[in-house]
């Protein structure tokens, strides 16, 4: 999005997004000696500079936006059709709980605490104070969800048949269609070497004594730094901090939501190892807890036995004993074994994946190196859970690089005509809306036009 023009009505509302999301955009007070205050009224809204400013600096930050009044001019287009669904959200009593709000604010806050280190680090590199920082997280998650239930609202009985997915790619000039990148589609049997309850045995009485160390008084806290191995909360204590019901797996959700403040749970096994969980709070449906993780071990032998039965297995399938389907569904442990093996691309729900995709998952197997038909040896991999585990990947087909077209690429232009439908939808609704709605801009925004809501302001 290089160019100056006015982006689609979909970029903006996919920038509002971004913009609202801080994992993309940190606050950031106005550079130099802007003063803060109001840019545009919306109904009983308001749009600030520091909204202008902020969401400009993102959109050069990563488009490399050029310092021009038409470019302020479009986010402000964006920021009020924002605040046009935010009206039409209030005055129809679309209701964000503040549940709803605080599931992403505790996750914001203590994803800057672990950026940063501390309060004080987060002031320094953002110029808030941790509680204004809060203030304003909570103002965007708002207006955010907010605005996404309206959007979602007016849009979501938009459909497009197929003679609907012709005529719009059809309608797309022929040197604008994008080029489509070398796809795969990969087969995959995964297998998991089982833990001996020996080994279970010894990690239950290691929590165990953990456990009743607790119980006597020592710190939960510490201990978790001392030997958890749950690498993203040991360092914190073994804090997991807020989360609602949904978020962990039930075994370990279960436990955690029945715990009082202070107690500690009994040992909890789940797919990750074994758990011993304390209570710290409980805010509304929320709640904030410790754990200590220890995985059982695998041993050399386990993992050796494990990778000659997936070589031996891989070799009964290219002599033509055995198809790679009946194998997958007969011994492997991943989901794709439903399947016949055939996985699954996560991002689009298709069974194709580009090279980058591969390089991060397959990356020890060479799948772009191999031919149609041939089978990996058994390569060791880490779970999506960290357990060890073997894989052969058979690689069933290559989509050679080519330019879109409704034969090879149906789902895709699919979905671009689905978008491309609620657009229009958005833009038929935005622009009504508009002209009923009370919008007035500071001085230095009156010259805007505003193309996508087709309105011109005084």
């Amino acid at each position: 999005m290089k160019k100056t023009t006015y982006p689609a009505l979909a970029a903006l509302i996919l920038l509002l997004h971004l913009v609202a999301t801080p994992a993309f955009a940190q606050p950031q007070k106005p550079a130099g000696t802007l003063v803060d205050g109001v840019a545009a009224v919306v109904g009983k809204n308001i749009v600030k500079y520091s909204d202008i400013e902020r969401s400009f600096a993102q959109m050069r930050l990563r488009s490399g936006m050029t310092d021009a009044q038409t470019n302020r001019c479009a986010i402000l287009e964006n920021l009020i059709l924002t605040q046009l669904m935010v009206h039409k959200g209030e005055v129809d009593s679309v209701e964000v709980s503040d549940e709803e709000v605080n599931q992403y604010l505790e996750s914001f806050l203590q994803s800057d605490l672990e950026r940063y280190g501390s309060k004080e680090a987060i002031r320094e590199a953002t110029g808030f104070a941790y509680d204004e920082l809060k203030e304003q997280y909570d103002r965007m998650i708002r207006t955010n969800l907010l605005s996404r239930s309206v959007e979602y609202n007016i849009t979501e009985n938009v459909k497009v048949t197929p003679a609907e997915v012709t005529e719009f790619f059809n309608s797309l000039p022929a040197d604008s269609l994008p080029m489509m990148p070398e796809r795969y589609e990969i087969s995959e049997i995964v297998i998991q070497p089982t833990i001996p309850e020996t080994e279970r045995d010894r990690v239950r009485a290691e929590l165990a004594e953990l456990r009743e160390r607790i119980i006597k008084g020592e710190s939960f806290s510490m201990l978790a730094a001392l030997y958890s191995q749950d690498p993203g909360s040991a360092r914190k204590g073994g804090e997991l901090g807020f989360f609602p019901r949904g978020r962990m797996v039930a075994e370990f959700e279960s436990a955690a939501f029945a715990l009082k403040p202070g107690e500690v749970s009994p040992i909890i096994e789940t797919q990750f190892g074994f758990h011993i969980i304390q209570l710290i709070e409980r805010r509304g449906n929320t709640i904030n807890a410790r754990h200590i993780l220890i995985i059982p071990k695998v041993s050399s032998e386990d993992l050796l036995r494990t990778r000659m039965k997936l070589d031996s297995i891989a070799s009964e399938i290219r002599a033509g004993h055995l198809s790679f389907e009946d194998a997958a569904k007969q011994y492997s442990t991943a989901n794709s074994a439903k399947q016949g093996g055939t996985v699954t691309n996560s991002t689009d729900g298709s069974n194709r994946f580009d090279a980058e995709a591969l390089k991060e998952s397959y990356y020890a197997i060479g799948v772009q190196g191999m031919d149609v038909g041939d089978i990996s040896n058994a390569t060791a991999f880490k779970t999506e859970d960290s357990r060890d585990a073997y894989r052969i990947v058979r690689l069933n087909r290559k989509y050679p690089a080519h330019k879109a077209n409704l034969t090879d690429d149906y789902d895709n232009i699919y979905n671009a005509a689905l978008a491309a439908a609620k657009q229009k939808r958005m833009l038929e609704w935005a622009r009504k809306q508009a002209k009923r709605t009370y919008i007035r801009l500071a001085d230095e925004y009156k010259d805007c036009s505003f193309p996508n809501l087709q309105i011109n302001i005084q």
